[in-house]
């Protein structure tokens, strides 16, 4: 009970943390960069969007939808793209809600799979290897917003460019050695004896290398089979989300140019992991705002981008995992009749 207590009590104090964020970003986007601005500003602003402009959000915003379920699919063979986009909406939804939401997503989706046909050993390789290549790609998503930027010349000086390639390669090659060492078997050898020197060297009383061997051992079957489909997932849902930002910045009148948008989208990806509140709330559109203005960006536009494309990377996720959540348990309540009104003879029939 005590527990129970504990995280409704911190996700309360999260999704008010989130609210104050938002309602107060003006005033800190000030604070951070000596801008003023109003919340009568922006609304001016949201009151310029067209109706072309809002479809086409919207289509984007399906579309990307769409583009996460073949991660899904990839991740667990025989889930279909209607379910994986119900999978991915309902656990969406619970996480943008809670703090830390993600271990009660994965708990509705392992009821969701479970409901589906789905076993237990599936379930877990579907949440490991998806998991892997989220967390590979928004490794590799600041590495190319640095590498944008410095092919653009937004470097101040050879200093600052020499270490911006030096970090960008550095964790280009990390990935790629991941990467390797989950699909062949020497290079997890090679990685597995290089971090137990470096918990040697750290004097870690653990065989960390005996962990990720079990994690590879686990999802080396999908990762050779599924890999390009589980990365060309990623990089079309990846990319209809960086359209969806760039569409917010044309309309709002933010647009700081190819490069320059590159790297806001990865900040905002990467500022999404921050727990304090559900999915970054708050957090992101701050950050977004900030480095929109640092790129010289008027402050009216730059959080009225920030916070239309946390719309539809966070707020409007809410109601549509509520609906496909709804829709599953109806579906599931239905079928459960339709099971227990079947005569036994027929059950016994379907059985054989």
């Amino acid at each position: 009970m005590k527990n129970k207590w504990l995280q409704i009590s911190l996700s309360v104090l999260s999704l008010g943390l989130a609210v104050l964020l938002v309602v107060y970003l003006p005033q800190l986007v000030r604070a951070l960069t000596g801008k003023p601005v109003s919340w009568s500003e922006i609304g001016a602003v949201f009151g310029t969007l067209g109706g072309g402009e809002i479809a086409l959000m919207t289509g984007l915003w399906l579309l990307s939808l769409l583009a996460y379920t073949f991660v899904l699919t990839n991740s667990l063979p025989g889930l279909n793209n209607l379910q994986g986009l119900a999978l991915n909406a309902a656990g969406s939804a619970v996480s943008n809600l809670l703090p830390f939401g993600g271990a009660v997503g994965v708990a509705l989706s392992f009821a969701m799979t479970r409901g589906w046909g789905f076993g237990s050993r599936a379930f877990v390789v579907m949440t490991l290897v998806s998991g892997i290549w989220n967390t590979l790609f928004r490794f590799i998503l600041p590495a190319v917003g640095i590498i944008a930027l410095l092919i653009a010349g937004k470097a101040p000086n050879a200093t600052v460019a020499n270490a911006g390639w030096t970090g960008a390669v550095s964790i280009l090659l990390l990935c790629l050695v991941v990467a390797a060492a989950l699909y062949w078997e020497r290079a997890a050898v090679w990685l597995g004896r290089a971090i137990d020197a470096v918990t040697r060297l750290l004097r870690l009383r653990f065989h960390a290398s005996d962990a990720f061997h079990r994690l590879r051992a686990d999802t080396a079957g999908v990762v050779r089979r599924r890999w390009p489909g589980l990365s060309l997932g990623m990089l079309f849902f990846l990319g209809l989300q960086w359209a969806i930002m760039t569409v917010c910045m044309r309309a709002t009148g933010a647009w700081p140019g190819l490069a320059e948008s590159i790297a806001v989208f990865a900040l905002s990806r990467v500022l999404t992991s921050a727990v304090i509140t559900p999915s970054g709330a708050g957090i992101m559109e701050s950050g977004v705002a900030a480095l929109l203005i640092a790129f010289g960006v008027p402050a009216t536009p730059a959080i009225a981008t920030a916070l239309l494309f946390g719309f539809w990377t966070y707020t409007i996720e809410i109601p549509f995992g509520g609906l496909a959540l709804g829709a599953w348990a109806l579906l599931r309540r239905r079928n459960g009749r339709n099971a227990g009104a079947e005569p036994p003879s027929a059950i016994s029939k379907a059985a054989q």
